[in-house]
């Protein structure tokens, strides 16, 4: 027998905790339940502590594909629980079974889906937890999850392409600065002293990249703690209410990229506020979920902005076009979609619509940037080969 410490609720909705013995959890839960109290809890006692977990985090493409499982499942007509406790026991990832097995408990033990699952926010979301409760309210719950399990598809999709355009060019630059920082440390010492021996009068290309050289042979160590420093300082900065609105801004405001993160901000927005509209989340309640998945603080102060304005009675587009962050063309749609009463459908088409700007923005982008990191390392490695090179060059002519 086991000592296990458990929360719940009676009848009246009065909270409640006990401990009690016995052999597992369920046992407790059992026994709970013949006595009409819900259960929010049960731990057993001397394994509140435990070690830290590393990688045993839960991607959008895993919920995705649960989602997509599920909807079809309900729609089948298989009983809530016995779905829950199908997709736990077949899921490879040992955090999300665990989380799954805990959403089933709180269901059997007479939660609702929606509830259950606010409990994990770090997995299921606010928009995520809202459709449910709305499709459990209307009774569409297997319909309200078909249009979830789209919406995270096409999130996953739309990150995806954002990853794309960053990885390239972060991975050439890491690589870049690793090969000349190796070359400056540990190959232009060599000739330096080779340099030194010969007696050879040197150019100023090479007294430039031999004094970088010594300056990092000298300071590297403090090089890599003022970086580590700077990137410490850059993200508590970015932390701050103030960081996050310059910061957020300048990345609008930047040539080329400033473009693609507006589009991918406008995708994510009218595929957000069109999925919750859709599945009958109160319009109110839709933009502040909507504008916490914005992923940039200016388009996140927008849409609040324009929840302030609904609340007093006015339209959305008119708002919307008021904080000069979104595109002409896209509060037109709305405001036609506004007049038309399909607000959701119009706000799909435009979400349709910037996902494949964003799809060629990101094409774009790197092809412009490949001749431009080429031409970087070319100048960069082929300077310090030709510095290096000149003192050899007027050797050999002293010599002739």
């Amino acid at each position: 027998m086991a000592t296990f410490a458990w929360k719940g609720k009676n009848r009246g909705g009065a909270q409640q905790e006990g401990v009690l013995e016995a052999t597992n959890k369920d046992a407790v839960i059992a026994t709970l339940r013949r006595q009409q109290i819900i259960v929010t809890g049960v731990t057993e006692k001397g394994k509140e502590f435990a070690l830290p977990k590393f990688g045993g985090g839960v991607s959008q493409k895993e919920i995705a594909i649960f989602t997509r499982q599920f909807s079809v499942m309900i729609d089948a007509g298989l009983p809530l629980v016995q779905c829950l406790e199908i997709l736990a026991s077949q899921n490879d990832n040992r955090a999300f079974q665990k989380v799954l097995f805990a959403v089933r408990q709180d269901v059997e033990s007479g939660s609702t889906l929606a509830d259950s699952l606010r409990k994990h926010p770090k997995i299921f979301s606010d928009l995520f937890a809202n459709m449910v409760a709305a499709g459990e309210a209307g009774g569409i719950l297997d319909t309200i999850l078909q249009r979830l399990s789209v919406y995270i598809e096409k999130a996953v999709k739309l990150r995806a392409s954002v990853r794309s355009a960053s990885i390239y060019p972060v991975a050439v630059i890491t690589i870049a600065i690793g090969v000349v920082t190796l070359i400056l440390w540990k190959v232009i010492p060599t000739f330096a002293t080779l340099f030194e021996g010969l007696g050879a009068t040197l150019p100023l290309p090479t007294r430039i990249v031999i004094a970088i050289s010594r300056f990092l042979g000298r300071f590297m160590w403090l090089l890599v703690l003022g970086g580590i420093g700077a990137f410490i300082m850059f993200n508590r900065y970015y932390k701050t209410n103030q960081g996050e609105h310059v910061i957020d801004g300048l990345v609008l405001r930047m040539p080329l990229i400033g473009g693609l993160m507006r589009k991918i901000a406008v995708a994510r927005f009218c595929r957000t506020l069109s999925t919750l509209i859709a599945s009958g989340v109160p319009i109110l309640e839709s933009l502040e979920i909507t504008a916490k998945t914005a992923g940039n603080i200016i388009v996140a102060d927008a849409i609040m902005t324009t929840r302030k304005s609904i609340e007093e009675g006015r339209t959305i587009s008119d708002p919307l076009r008021e904080t000069g962050v979104f595109p002409p063309m896209v509060v037109q749609m709305i405001s036609v979609g506004e007049q038309t009463g399909a607000l959701d459908a119009m706000l799909s088409k435009i979400a349709d619509f910037y996902e494949d700007e964003v799809d060629e923005g990101v094409n774009n982008l790197l092809t412009l940037m490949e001749p431009i990191m080429i031409s970087f390392l070319g100048v960069v490695i082929g300077g310090i080969v030709i510095a290096m090179y000149l003192p050899l060059f007027t050797l050999i002519s002293q010599i002739g």
